[in-house]
């Protein structure tokens, strides 16, 4: 790799701009990538963010209440350890906030290119490098693609029979329109995951009426989330080591609950108790209680976390509405009983597009091929990583690197250590060229496919954002520890590569 001076500086419509490595996402993957790329003394690369500002979806989701379910102090990076995070469950500013410090403590944003969304990429045989398109007119050659993209970034807006034609104001909660005044109007929030949970308490104490649609209930285990009192935040600055305990613990405590999702059934029995017991003590109305009760085991949907969203259903001014919607009109919903209800204002939390990764930009491999050809029959990637047929391609939260139960944050530096390691290699063998073997890929997704069976995921009773909508196959999540995935990715072994 050449240490050449970066290249953010030149005109975006001028000559083809050159570097080792282009990375594209500007949230924790993209800029954990930049910032190792910079420890190593690799200076050349560019990194593409689409959106005005770093952070990804902690820039892109700003909707009321929104905050991480897992705690602040384990998701960080472990090599950027903040003893001011100012409660346990951090909202979104302040994780925002996090990686902007992160990005001016290593001066990383002359190697950032903002509101400059990438396009393509084809790779080129003969020279054996990535020629790429992004923003208007940017020509980009590197020798290495770096994907940061993730896959909570591409709304879903589902398919409901006339909701192109509502009058009022409608919006996804990952773009929230701040600009709507919800005080006094008849709000309907479709969708009861992970967002929706979040924003849901926000808004119904300003909302005249608010209507929640739920198609299937999760389960909720309590947040218990609490302020850091300054003592505590002046113990971690002073003694570190008591901050990297804290943080040993919370990963410890989370990471055993993945013995529940993989068939424990003492840990899963545990934790349906807790869940169950959660929404015991909040519902006391049998009707209500019925309805929130999951009737799929626990994990096989993403399980939440929450203190006030129970609380906020039981205020007067709140309907959840758990019959099908059959149809959404200028200014009303009905259901599938036939009843309609007046609606001001349509907020859709229904999630993203998990299992489509890529989603509108095109990367063409080895021979011609695009990787969404490549995929049509499986997705995969070894490790979630690295794809055959497209060299120096390099996925950071690629097929099956996704959690249910701990901080993902812990395995976007294992793949980043693990890309770094791939350049290492190259290094040493001075070559130019890495690629996966293809039977290495196809044996590591059978591997994952058999580890799945008998997993809460495949056989909890429910369908997910995790399975693909067509096969019903889990790719999304990574079926076994962290801890697992990190001595996985502890080194690239020749033997799993071709370089040349």
């Amino acid at each position: 790799m050449s240490t050449t001076k970066n290249p953010v500086g030149q005109n975006a419509n001028g000559p083809e701009i050159t570097v080792d490595v282009l990375i594209v996402g500007g949230g924790f993957s993209g800029l954990c990538m930049a910032i190792k790329l910079l420890e190593a003394r690799m200076d050349s690369f560019l990194l593409l963010e689409k959106s005005g500002d770093i952070g990804g979806t902690w820039y892109d989701n700003r909707y009321p209440g929104c905050a991480c379910d897992i705690p602040s102090h384990l998701y960080s990076f472990s090599f950027e350890p903040s003893p001011d995070w100012s409660r346990m469950y951090p909202g979104q500013p302040e994780i925002h906030a996090y990686l902007k410090r992160i990005v001016e403590r290593h001066n990383l944003s002359p190697y950032i290119r903002l509101n400059t969304r990438f396009h393509e990429a084809t790779w080129d045989e003969s020279e054996s490098v990535w020629h790429a398109t992004a923003g208007e007119g940017m020509k980009i050659r590197a020798r290495l693609l770096v994907s940061g993209i993730g896959g909570l970034h591409v709304p879903y807006y589902p398919q409901i029979k006339g909701i192109e034609r509502f009058a009022g104001p409608q919006f996804h909660s990952s773009t929230w329109d701040h600009s709507i005044e919800l005080e006094g109007k008849n709000v309907a929030v479709v969708g009861t995951g992970a967002s929706a949970i979040q924003f849901v308490p926000q808004i119904a104490s300003r909302a005249g009426k608010l209507l929640l649609f739920q198609r299937t209930p999760p389960w909720i285990v309590p947040r218990m989330d609490f302020p850091i009192a300054d003592i505590w935040k002046h113990r971690f600055r002073r003694f570190p080591f008591l901050m990297k305990a804290f943080r040993q613990f919370i990963f410890w405590r989370q990471e055993i609950r993945v013995l529940g999702f993989l068939g424990n059934r003492f840990v899963r029995r545990k934790a349906t108790e807790i869940a169950t017991h959660n929404l015991e003590k909040h519902i006391k109305d049998p009707k209500l209680r019925a309805a929130l009760k999951p009737n799929y085991e626990l994990g096989c949907k993403r399980v939440l976390v929450s203190d006030d969203f129970y609380p906020a259903l039981k205020r007067p001014n709140v309907e959840l509405v758990t019959e099908a919607i059959a149809e959404i009109r200028p200014n009303s919903i009905l259901t599938a009983d036939g009843v309609e209800r007046p609606v001001d204002v349509l907020i859709l939390g229904t999630g993203f597009r998990a299992t489509e990764p890529l989603i509108g930009i095109r990367l063409v491999g080895r021979g011609g091929i695009e990787i969404h050809d490549a995929w049509r029959e499986h997705m995969s990637a070894y490790l979630g990583v690295t794809v055959s047929g497209f060299p120096n391609l390099f996925l950071l939260l690629g097929p099956n690197t996704g959690l249910g139960h701990n901080s993902v944050v812990l395995m976007i530096e294992a793949q980043v250590r693990y890309v770094m390691s791939c350049l290492f290699l190259l290094r040493r063998r001075k070559r130019k060229v890495l690629e996966v073997r293809s039977d290495t890929q196809k044996q590591f997704f059978a591997e994952v496919q058999r580890r799945l069976q008998g997993t809460v995921w495949q056989s909890g009773g429910c369908k997910s954002w995790y399975q693909d909508p067509v096969t019903g196959e889990n790719m999304t999540l990574w079926p076994q520890s962290v801890l697992a995935y990190v001595r996985r990715t502890k080194y690239a072994a020749l033997g799993d590569y071709t370089l040349s």
